[in-house]
Protein backbone atom coordinates (compact mmCIF):
# COMPACT_ATOMS: atom_id res chain seq x y z
CA UNK A 1 0.00 0.00 0.00
CA UNK A 2 2.70 2.44 0.67
CA UNK A 3 4.49 1.39 -2.29
CA UNK A 4 1.48 2.41 -4.14
CA UNK A 5 1.02 5.93 -2.85
CA UNK A 6 5.03 6.07 -3.35
CA UNK A 7 4.23 5.68 -7.20
CA UNK A 8 1.61 7.65 -7.19
CA UNK A 9 3.27 10.58 -5.58
CA UNK A 10 6.10 10.30 -7.84
CA UNK A 11 3.73 10.30 -11.02
CA UNK A 12 1.96 13.57 -9.64
CA UNK A 13 5.89 14.98 -9.10
CA UNK A 14 6.65 14.10 -12.96
CA UNK A 15 3.31 15.26 -14.40
CA UNK A 16 3.77 18.48 -12.71
CA UNK A 17 7.42 19.00 -13.71
CA UNK A 18 6.47 18.30 -17.47
CA UNK A 19 3.62 20.45 -17.45
CA UNK A 20 6.01 23.33 -15.84
CA UNK A 21 8.70 22.41 -18.90
CA UNK A 22 5.95 22.70 -21.27
CA UNK A 23 4.30 25.95 -20.32
CA UNK A 24 7.89 27.56 -19.87
CA UNK A 25 8.51 26.23 -23.02
CA UNK A 26 5.78 28.17 -24.75
CA UNK A 27 6.13 31.37 -23.09
CA UNK A 28 9.61 31.76 -24.14
CA UNK A 29 8.57 31.45 -28.00
CA UNK A 30 6.92 34.79 -28.91
CA UNK A 31 4.03 34.86 -31.41
CA UNK A 32 5.16 36.53 -34.69
CA UNK A 33 3.68 39.99 -35.91
CA UNK A 34 2.90 40.92 -39.06
CA UNK A 35 2.46 44.33 -39.83
CA UNK A 36 0.44 46.01 -43.19
CA UNK A 37 3.55 48.37 -43.81
CA UNK A 38 5.52 46.17 -44.83
CA UNK A 39 5.47 44.98 -48.51
CA UNK A 40 5.84 41.09 -49.47
CA UNK A 41 7.41 40.15 -52.18
CA UNK A 42 4.10 39.34 -54.05
CA UNK A 43 1.79 42.41 -54.06
CA UNK A 44 -1.66 40.99 -53.56
CA UNK A 45 -4.98 43.04 -55.01
CA UNK A 46 -7.56 42.74 -52.98
CA UNK A 47 -11.22 43.02 -55.04
CA UNK A 48 -14.95 43.03 -52.58
CA UNK A 49 -16.12 39.42 -51.79
CA UNK A 50 -18.17 37.80 -55.03
CA UNK A 51 -16.64 40.79 -57.51
CA UNK A 52 -14.54 39.67 -59.91
CA UNK A 53 -10.99 39.61 -60.16
CA UNK A 54 -9.38 42.65 -62.18
CA UNK A 55 -6.65 42.34 -64.32
CA UNK A 56 -5.08 45.32 -66.05
CA UNK A 57 -4.07 45.17 -69.46
CA UNK A 58 -0.82 46.92 -70.67
CA UNK A 59 -1.55 49.48 -73.30
CA UNK A 60 -0.96 47.82 -77.11
CA UNK A 61 2.06 49.59 -79.15
CA UNK A 62 0.94 52.54 -81.15
CA UNK A 63 1.38 51.67 -85.35
CA UNK A 64 3.94 54.16 -86.69
CA UNK A 65 2.64 56.34 -88.95
CA UNK A 66 4.21 56.78 -92.18
CA UNK A 67 2.64 59.83 -93.71
CA UNK A 68 2.74 60.44 -97.22
CA UNK A 69 1.44 63.44 -99.68
CA UNK A 70 0.23 63.09 -102.74
CA UNK A 71 0.11 66.18 -105.30
CA UNK A 72 -1.79 65.97 -108.08
CA UNK A 73 -1.19 67.65 -111.25
CA UNK A 74 -3.20 70.82 -112.66
CA UNK A 75 -1.20 73.31 -113.88
CA UNK A 76 -1.58 76.81 -112.91
CA UNK A 77 -3.99 75.20 -110.43
CA UNK A 78 -1.12 73.53 -108.52
CA UNK A 79 -0.94 76.79 -106.54
CA UNK A 80 -2.95 75.45 -103.74
CA UNK A 81 -1.02 72.92 -102.86
CA UNK A 82 0.90 75.36 -101.31
CA UNK A 83 -1.77 76.49 -99.08
CA UNK A 84 -2.77 72.55 -98.19
CA UNK A 85 1.12 71.90 -97.06
CA UNK A 86 1.01 75.25 -95.29
CA UNK A 87 -1.90 74.29 -93.23
CA UNK A 88 -0.39 70.69 -92.41
CA UNK A 89 3.24 72.41 -91.33
CA UNK A 90 0.86 74.96 -88.66
CA UNK A 91 -0.30 71.38 -87.74
CA UNK A 92 2.58 69.82 -86.86
CA UNK A 93 1.88 67.36 -89.57
CA UNK A 94 5.14 66.42 -91.79
CA UNK A 95 5.15 64.15 -94.35
CA UNK A 96 7.46 61.45 -94.12
CA UNK A 97 6.94 60.88 -97.77
CA UNK A 98 6.26 63.20 -100.71
CA UNK A 99 4.95 62.38 -104.31
CA UNK A 100 4.20 64.48 -107.46
CA UNK A 101 2.69 64.32 -110.79
CA UNK A 102 3.24 67.54 -113.33
CA UNK A 103 2.29 70.77 -111.56
CA UNK A 104 2.09 68.79 -108.05
CA UNK A 105 5.73 67.86 -108.74
CA UNK A 106 7.18 71.10 -108.83
CA UNK A 107 5.50 72.22 -105.54
CA UNK A 108 6.25 68.23 -104.14
CA UNK A 109 10.47 69.15 -104.88
CA UNK A 110 10.70 72.49 -103.52
CA UNK A 111 8.90 71.44 -100.13
CA UNK A 112 11.36 68.35 -100.00
CA UNK A 113 14.49 70.59 -100.58
CA UNK A 114 13.81 71.88 -97.18
CA UNK A 115 11.66 75.32 -98.27
CA UNK A 116 9.97 76.80 -95.24
CA UNK A 117 6.00 77.77 -95.84
CA UNK A 118 6.96 81.06 -95.79
CA UNK A 119 9.64 80.29 -98.32
CA UNK A 120 7.13 77.95 -100.71
CA UNK A 121 4.82 81.07 -100.51
CA UNK A 122 7.12 83.75 -101.70
CA UNK A 123 8.57 81.32 -104.82
CA UNK A 124 4.97 80.67 -105.78
CA UNK A 125 3.91 84.38 -105.16
CA UNK A 126 6.73 85.69 -107.34
CA UNK A 127 6.97 83.14 -110.25
CA UNK A 128 6.58 84.61 -113.39
CA UNK A 129 5.16 82.54 -116.26
CA UNK A 130 8.31 83.64 -118.67
CA UNK A 131 10.82 82.18 -116.22
CA UNK A 132 9.45 78.58 -116.73
CA UNK A 133 8.44 78.90 -120.45
CA UNK A 134 11.33 78.66 -123.39
CA UNK A 135 9.15 78.83 -126.91
CA UNK A 136 9.87 77.66 -130.12
CA UNK A 137 8.98 76.42 -133.33
CA UNK A 138 7.52 73.36 -132.95
CA UNK A 139 9.68 70.34 -134.10
CA UNK A 140 8.20 67.74 -135.99
CA UNK A 141 4.83 68.95 -134.34
CA UNK A 142 6.53 67.49 -130.76
CA UNK A 143 5.90 70.49 -128.49
CA UNK A 144 6.29 74.18 -128.76
CA UNK A 145 8.53 74.06 -125.24
CA UNK A 146 11.27 72.61 -125.10
CA UNK A 147 10.99 72.60 -120.95
CA UNK A 148 14.93 73.56 -120.26
CA UNK A 149 13.61 76.63 -118.66
CA UNK A 150 11.56 75.03 -116.42
CA UNK A 151 13.92 72.60 -115.37
CA UNK A 152 16.68 75.16 -115.03
CA UNK A 153 13.90 77.13 -112.57
CA UNK A 154 13.54 73.87 -110.26
CA UNK A 155 17.05 73.07 -109.95
CA UNK A 156 17.63 76.62 -108.97
CA UNK A 157 14.94 77.06 -106.32
CA UNK A 158 16.28 73.64 -104.90
CA UNK A 159 19.80 74.48 -104.33
CA UNK A 160 20.86 71.91 -106.82
CA UNK A 161 19.97 68.94 -104.83
CA UNK A 162 19.48 65.56 -106.69
CA UNK A 163 16.40 63.78 -106.17
CA UNK A 164 17.91 61.43 -103.35
CA UNK A 165 19.52 64.32 -101.72
CA UNK A 166 16.32 65.95 -100.61
CA UNK A 167 15.15 66.26 -96.92
CA UNK A 168 11.63 64.15 -96.98
CA UNK A 169 11.74 61.50 -99.62
CA UNK A 170 10.44 62.88 -102.71
CA UNK A 171 8.88 61.08 -105.64
CA UNK A 172 8.18 62.87 -109.24
CA UNK A 173 5.58 60.44 -111.63
CA UNK A 174 6.02 61.12 -115.18
CA UNK A 175 4.82 58.65 -118.37
CA UNK A 176 6.97 56.50 -120.32
CA UNK A 177 6.00 57.69 -123.98
CA UNK A 178 6.83 54.06 -124.98
CA UNK A 179 4.94 51.69 -123.15
CA UNK A 180 2.49 54.06 -121.50
CA UNK A 181 3.28 53.25 -117.95
CA UNK A 182 3.79 55.36 -115.27
CA UNK A 183 7.75 55.95 -113.80
CA UNK A 184 8.54 57.62 -110.80
CA UNK A 185 11.62 59.26 -109.97
CA UNK A 186 13.89 58.80 -107.04
CA UNK A 187 16.80 59.55 -107.92
CA UNK A 188 18.90 61.74 -110.73
CA UNK A 189 18.27 65.36 -111.93
CA UNK A 190 15.40 67.21 -109.94
CA UNK A 191 14.63 69.57 -112.39
CA UNK A 192 14.55 67.11 -116.04
CA UNK A 193 12.25 64.91 -113.74
CA UNK A 194 10.35 67.75 -112.63
CA UNK A 195 10.68 68.63 -116.78
CA UNK A 196 9.04 65.16 -117.65
CA UNK A 197 6.56 64.94 -115.55
CA UNK A 198 5.19 68.15 -116.48
CA UNK A 199 5.67 67.46 -120.34
CA UNK A 200 2.10 68.14 -121.76
CA UNK A 201 1.90 66.12 -125.35
CA UNK A 202 2.47 68.95 -127.99
CA UNK A 203 2.63 71.39 -125.67
CA UNK A 204 6.38 70.32 -124.21
CA UNK A 205 8.26 68.46 -126.05
CA UNK A 206 8.75 64.53 -124.52
CA UNK A 207 12.34 64.97 -122.13
CA UNK A 208 14.77 61.79 -122.78
CA UNK A 209 16.37 60.71 -119.62
CA UNK A 210 17.96 57.46 -119.89
CA UNK A 211 17.46 56.83 -123.35
CA UNK A 212 13.70 56.64 -123.19
CA UNK A 213 11.10 59.51 -123.39
CA UNK A 214 8.80 60.57 -120.85
CA UNK A 215 5.61 63.09 -120.27
CA UNK A 216 3.28 64.27 -118.08
CA UNK A 217 2.55 62.24 -115.23
CA UNK A 218 -1.18 62.73 -115.26
CA UNK A 219 -1.64 60.47 -118.32
CA UNK A 220 -1.72 57.69 -115.69
CA UNK A 221 -1.39 59.03 -112.82
CA UNK A 222 -3.26 62.18 -112.14
CA UNK A 223 -2.88 62.08 -108.33
CA UNK A 224 0.09 59.75 -107.50
CA UNK A 225 -1.66 57.66 -104.55
CA UNK A 226 -0.64 54.52 -105.56
CA UNK A 227 2.91 56.09 -106.02
CA UNK A 228 3.31 57.33 -102.47
CA UNK A 229 2.52 54.01 -101.03
CA UNK A 230 4.82 51.92 -103.23
CA UNK A 231 7.40 54.80 -101.73
CA UNK A 232 6.61 53.15 -98.24
CA UNK A 233 3.60 55.69 -96.82
CA UNK A 234 1.19 53.68 -95.11
CA UNK A 235 -1.01 56.50 -94.58
CA UNK A 236 -1.59 58.82 -97.57
CA UNK A 237 -3.47 62.30 -98.08
CA UNK A 238 -3.97 62.89 -101.56
CA UNK A 239 -4.61 66.56 -102.90
CA UNK A 240 -6.96 66.67 -106.06
CA UNK A 241 -6.40 70.22 -108.04
CA UNK A 242 -8.63 68.96 -111.08
CA UNK A 243 -11.63 70.40 -112.56
CA UNK A 244 -15.33 69.08 -114.17
CA UNK A 245 -15.16 69.29 -117.83
CA UNK A 246 -16.60 72.18 -118.46
CA UNK A 247 -19.29 73.41 -121.30
CA UNK A 248 -17.37 75.63 -123.16
CA UNK A 249 -13.58 74.60 -122.88
CA UNK A 250 -11.50 76.35 -124.55
CA UNK A 251 -10.99 79.25 -127.11
CA UNK A 252 -6.95 77.93 -127.93
CA UNK A 253 -5.43 74.90 -128.20
CA UNK A 254 -3.55 74.69 -124.86
CA UNK A 255 -7.22 74.90 -123.29
CA UNK A 256 -8.39 71.89 -125.51
CA UNK A 257 -5.39 69.89 -124.54
CA UNK A 258 -6.37 70.61 -121.04
CA UNK A 259 -9.97 70.05 -121.10
CA UNK A 260 -9.09 66.33 -122.79
CA UNK A 261 -6.72 66.17 -120.05
CA UNK A 262 -9.51 66.91 -117.55
CA UNK A 263 -11.91 64.32 -119.34
CA UNK A 264 -9.57 61.48 -118.92
CA UNK A 265 -8.46 62.51 -115.80
CA UNK A 266 -11.99 61.98 -114.18
CA UNK A 267 -12.36 58.80 -114.38
CA UNK A 268 -8.84 57.67 -113.31
CA UNK A 269 -8.83 59.54 -110.40
CA UNK A 270 -11.86 58.13 -109.18
CA UNK A 271 -9.99 54.81 -109.24
CA UNK A 272 -7.05 56.47 -107.60
CA UNK A 273 -8.57 58.51 -104.84
CA UNK A 274 -10.12 55.39 -103.17
CA UNK A 275 -6.56 54.38 -102.21
CA UNK A 276 -6.02 57.54 -99.97
CA UNK A 277 -7.10 58.11 -96.52
CA UNK A 278 -8.02 61.65 -96.69
CA UNK A 279 -8.51 63.64 -99.95
CA UNK A 280 -8.36 67.22 -100.23
CA UNK A 281 -10.23 68.84 -103.25
CA UNK A 282 -9.40 72.60 -103.14
CA UNK A 283 -12.66 74.95 -104.60
CA UNK A 284 -10.69 76.07 -107.66
CA UNK A 285 -13.86 76.72 -110.14
CA UNK A 286 -13.23 79.04 -112.31
CA UNK A 287 -9.44 79.07 -112.24
CA UNK A 288 -7.99 77.86 -115.36
CA UNK A 289 -5.18 75.96 -116.16
CA UNK A 290 -3.25 78.88 -117.59
CA UNK A 291 -4.55 81.21 -115.40
CA UNK A 292 -1.26 82.50 -113.04
CA UNK A 293 -2.96 85.57 -112.12
CA UNK A 294 -5.18 83.18 -109.48
CA UNK A 295 -2.15 81.99 -107.67
CA UNK A 296 -3.10 83.53 -104.70
CA UNK A 297 -6.57 82.72 -104.71
CA UNK A 298 -5.34 78.77 -105.29
CA UNK A 299 -3.01 79.22 -102.48
CA UNK A 300 -6.03 80.02 -100.30
CA UNK A 301 -8.61 77.48 -101.61
CA UNK A 302 -5.69 75.50 -101.05
CA UNK A 303 -5.57 76.59 -97.08
CA UNK A 304 -9.71 76.54 -96.58
CA UNK A 305 -9.98 72.64 -97.66
CA UNK A 306 -7.29 71.34 -95.89
CA UNK A 307 -8.79 73.47 -92.72
CA UNK A 308 -11.82 71.72 -93.56
CA UNK A 309 -10.44 68.66 -93.17
CA UNK A 310 -7.77 68.59 -90.76
CA UNK A 311 -10.94 67.45 -87.87
CA UNK A 312 -11.05 64.42 -90.06
CA UNK A 313 -7.59 63.73 -91.00
CA UNK A 314 -6.45 63.59 -86.85
CA UNK A 315 -9.60 61.66 -86.14
CA UNK A 316 -8.36 59.08 -88.82
CA UNK A 317 -4.68 59.70 -87.63
CA UNK A 318 -5.61 58.71 -84.57
CA UNK A 319 -7.54 55.56 -85.25
CA UNK A 320 -4.65 54.86 -87.71
CA UNK A 321 -2.37 54.67 -84.64
CA UNK A 322 -4.18 52.17 -82.23
CA UNK A 323 -5.10 49.87 -84.91
CA UNK A 324 -8.50 50.63 -85.85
Amino acid sequence: MKKNKAWTCRLGMLGALVSALVLSGCASVSPVAVSPDVPTSQPVISAPVGSPSVVVQPAPPRKPVHLGLALGGGAARGFAHVGVIQVLEEAGLRPSHVVGTSAGSLVAALYASGKTVPELRKAAETMEEAEITDWMVPLLNRGALRGEALAKYVNHQVGGRSLEQMKIPLGIVATDLRSGEAITFRRGNTGSAVRASSAVPAVFQPVRIGGREYVDGGLVAPVPVHQTREMGANFVIAVDISSDPEGNPADDTFQILMQTFTIMGKSINTLALKEADVVIRPALSGVKSADFSARRRSIEAGRVAMLAQLPKLKERLAAFEVGY
